[in-house]
């Protein structure tokens, strides 16, 4: 019993997210009566391939793409990174990458620290490096834009995540992935510039998160 209490302990220590980004999370995991019975179909299929590649090789990368790698590409690595991490699936490996490379959009960054999530520039210039975190003593996520078959992303067996109809449409098969997923959200870019531009970008911020962890409710074991 004392033993089954200390792995518990042990367990949540190092599962705690920062106070913020718990609050977001659960606000988020409460509004699966969002999702439409059609998405909820894609969804469970993506989380289907996460689970046959699990059994079949271990670990389980994923590549999230869409054309620029600026806006919901990364969106969805940090929110499953992030999924992923708080069900404690240790297997799950996050990545994003672009059709093409340009720069990961600091509107992208705003809406994640709106979130809860602390971010420091680690890299300047025309495509900044961003160190994003989400919990204590915990690596980083690092965001930039990068093509998806960059060196740094993996070369074959991950599943690739197209997160945008642009993107789907222009790599109708991708290069080493084990399975391919669609699913495309509406690219937050049209408000730039408008008094809408934060709220849609929390907006589409939100609904990646929920989707997220939905993929994941799939996956974790019932506590």
């Amino acid at each position: 019993m004392m033993q089954l209490l200390i792995l518990s302990l042990l367990h949540l220590i190092m599962n705690t997210l920062y106070p913020a980004l718990e609050q977001y999370l659960q606000k988020r995991s409460s509004e699966f009566n969002q999702i439409s019975h059609e998405r909820k179909e894609q969804l469970r299929i993506f989380a289907e391939h996460i689970r046959q590649l699990h059994h079949k090789q271990g670990e389980v990368p994923i590549t999230f793409i869409c054309t620029h790698n600026s806006r919901r590409s990364h969106f969805a690595q940090v929110w499953m990174t992030v999924a992923a991490y708080n069900a404690g699936l240790d297997y799950i490996r996050c990545y994003s990458g672009g059709t093409e490379a340009t720069a990961c959009n600091p509107r992208t960054i705003a809406a994640l620290q709106r979130a809860g999530f602390q971010v420091s520039t680690h890299r300047d210039g025309d495509n900044p490096h961003y160190q994003i975190r989400f919990a204590p003593d915990v690596p980083a996520v690092i965001a930039y834009s990068k093509v998806y078959d960059a060196a740094e992303n993996p070369q074959e067996g991950f599943i690739a995540v197209m997160t945008c109809s642009q993107a789907d449409e222009a790599c109708p098969a991708v290069r080493g992935a084990a399975a391919r997923v669609a699913l495309p959200y509406e690219d937050p870019k049209k408000a730039d510039g408008t008094p809408q531009e934060a709220s849609t970008y929390d907006a589409r911020c939100a609904q990646i998160a929920r989707e997220m962890l939905y993929v994941v409710s799939l996956l974790a074991p019932a506590k």
